[in-house]
């Protein structure tokens, strides 16, 4: 089961449409109470972060007992006030990686990996990215104007060719 969350009701209906079984409006509803319930008060045992700041404790309300949180971005911010006592009851996991970091060689095997295993998929079209539009280079204001309106659902391109 994969549940999303979206600020708008346009990202969340794109979020059900590519899949998810639900999508909650993070602006209207209390998203860790939503999760409860379509859960039966169990929790999820999965959740992909991209958020960070604020958003930790709501989704670590979400969380089944030893659940795991997968932290990739910080788009909200790199601080949160956290219960640690609830992460060792309840036996939950946080764990965080960025690329940015590695050595060249890292990134380089983790390229590899990509090209044997996600490649195939795409080629294949098992996958899709989504995106939403693509402008030439030299409206490359015009394109980080949208971006920064979060009126898009998908990948924002820039043409360089």
């Amino acid at each position: 089961r994969v549940f999303a969350t979206a600020g708008n009701a346009d990202k969340c209906r794109a979020c059900e449409e590519l899949g998810a079984e639900r999508a909650i409006n993070y602006r209207d509803e209390d998203f860790a109470a939503a999760v409860k319930t379509l859960t039966d008060g169990r929790g999820v045992d999965v959740i992909l972060d991209m958020v960070g700041g604020d958003y930790l404790p709501r989704e670590i309300a979400c969380l089944a007992d030893d659940g795991r949180i997968g932290l990739i971005a910080l788009l909200g911010g790199a601080k949160a006030s956290l219960d640690l006592g609830q992460i060792l009851r309840r036996r939950l996991t946080i764990s965080g990686s960025t690329l940015r970091p590695r050595s060249e060689a890292f990134k380089a095997a983790i390229a590899a990996q990509l090209r044997a295993t996600v490649w195939p998929l795409l080629e294949t079209g098992r996958i899709k990215p989504v995106i939403y539009q693509t402008f030439p280079l030299e409206q490359a204001g015009a394109a980080h104007a949208l971006m920064e309106s979060s009126a898009h659902v998908g990948k924002i391109m820039l043409q360089v060719l």
